[in-house]
């Protein structure tokens, strides 16, 4: 595939800071690229595959056959079928209908569908799949590749439920702020196949399912929706996160049926932990948000910052969180040697409740709220970026900001409050210049956030944010 490329659009800024910035998130792209980690994990002796502590003897199986998709599908299918060659029998995976062409996999399908909202394509290849491994036994390996972008590239709307109920339940979600946990949490009760469905389909096969992390904590049963994973949660969960966020009555009357009837024990729940269908399912994560953080975070210290990885856990209101990094980058400043450079990494997944209609993604709202906080700052950068390549359905993966981008749209006449409040992020970096542009990457680990200092300079004022300690905004890791 494709090694992706990091562009910054119209952006006035530093040149070391902007190469630095720039050439750090590539290499977090580096290291997250699916070819790479399956590389890392996966080695074939004679006959015998190995897969973290777990080995399969191959020769025992009459079947092997691949199955899955996400963003990362694609590389991950690839690197898998040249590993295994012939020893593969035949596979499927849907990949998103974003990626530009590939080459043909061998022996494994490529199918294309929509991310994030799931459509037909979707379901099509999900059936193949399923007429793939029909009538598993004990003789099968499955192997699943998942990663980010899992849950709506692998939709099997549930027995009475219609595909149409799926969209506008994940439309619905998808702009409510929702965390991830609570939004799998309702579509794992709306499938077939998600929350553990898929292994009891697959039984009694031995399952691999190698898993790339696209969320806080890389929990398994939260990545794509965990369709080969015990699932905890319950149908009076996902109610309860409809309820939550007041849209008990904005769902289809289909889907507030199937989930009364789950609660009533009219439809049988998830597999739980204790189900015997996970007894040969071995669920492997390859990769995550850590690798690519700890890429930019080496690329940095070899350029001679004094560098920090902050957390991999950054979760909260995009906007909120931008708060805290204004005060992180104001202490950054106070504290900076005058002979050396500052940088501090993170990762995570903020999120954003729609409530304007505008065009943007949670990257690029986090880092115009930045850049509102520390407006007049000198010698400070920040920028956010989603690995995947996509924000907010833009075509942007996020954007970059420093001390003088809030003077640089006031003298354009733009209020950066305004397209805050209107989640209009995208348009004001249009005009203002800082887009982060890759085009869809191919896979899937989260976001990566960079935040800079250098000696140059000093501040001209203290931005409001910096009262607030910053540590404030990360200490609790759960309040996505």
């Amino acid at each position: 595939m494709r090694r992706p490329t990091v562009r910054i659009e119209n952006w006035p800024g530093d040149f070391r800071e902007t190469s630095d910035i720039r050439d750090a998130l590539a290499a977090a792209l580096r290291a997250a690229e699916p070819e790479t980690i399956l590389k890392r994990t996966l080695t074939v002796e004679g006959s015998t595959l190995h897969a973290g502590a777990t080995a399969f003897q191959l020769s025992r199986f009459d079947r092997i056959v691949v199955i899955g998709g996400g963003k990362a599908a694609a590389g991950m299918a690839a690197a898998l079928a040249k590993l295994l060659g012939d020893k593969v029998t035949a596979g499927v995976v849907n990949i998103p209908d974003s990626l530009p062409p590939l080459p043909r996999c061998s022996r494994i399908e490529l199918h294309r569908a929509t991310h994030p909202i799931p459509g037909s394509e979707g379901v099509e290849g999900v059936k193949m799949m399923l007429e793939l491994v029909r009538k598993p036994t004990d003789t099968d390996l499955v192997i699943c590749l998942l990663s980010g972008g899992g849950s709506a590239l692998l939709p099997m709307p549930a027995k009475g439920l219609r595909l149409s109920d799926i969209q506008r339940v994940t439309k619905l979600l998808l702009r409510s702020g929702a965390e991830i946990h609570e939004i799998n949490a309702v579509r794992k009760h709306l499938s077939g196949i998600a929350g553990g469905r898929l292994a009891e389909r697959l039984y009694p096969a031995h399952v691999l399912s190698l898993i790339i992390s696209d969320v806080v904590g890389d929990n398994p049963d939260s990545i794509a929706s965990g369709p080969t994973v015990p699932d905890p949660s319950t149908y009076l969960d996902a109610l309860a996160v409809l309820d939550k966020h007041k849209l008990v009555s904005r769902v289809p009357a289909s889907v507030r049926k199937t989930l009364d009837d789950g609660i009533l024990g009219r439809i049988k729940e998830t597999p739980k932990a204790n189900s015997k269908v996970f007894g040969r399912v071995h669920n492997l994560v390859v990769g995550g948000n850590e690798l690519s953080c700890r890429a930019a975070a080496d690329l940095f210290r070899r350029r001679g910052y004094a560098t920090t990885i902050l957390s991999t856990r950054i979760q909260g209101e995009a906007s909120e969180v931008g708060k805290g990094f204004s005060g992180l980058l104001l202490e950054m400043r106070d504290r900076l040697s005058a002979s050396r450079p500052a940088c501090v990494i993170a990762g995570g997944e903020t999120t954003v409740t729609v409530r304007g209609r505008g065009v943007g993604g949670r990257n690029q709202e986090l880092a115009l709220s930045v850049a509102r906080g520390i407006a007049g700052l000198h010698g400070v950068c920040f920028a956010s970026m989603g690995t995947d390549g996509l924000d907010g359905g833009t075509n942007a993966a996020g954007a970059i900001v420093d001390g003088r981008v809030i003077e640089r749209a006031l003298s354009k006449g733009l209020d950066a409050d305004s397209y805050i409040e209107r989640n209009d992020s995208h348009a004001f970096f249009k005009k203002v210049g800082g887009l982060i542009v890759t085009g869809a990457t191919g896979t899937n680990v989260n976001d990566i956030m960079v935040a800079t200092a250098s000696g140059v300079g000093r501040a001209r004022r203290r931005p409001e944010s910096a009262v607030q300690r910053p540590v404030d905004a990360f200490a609790n890791e759960s309040t996505k």
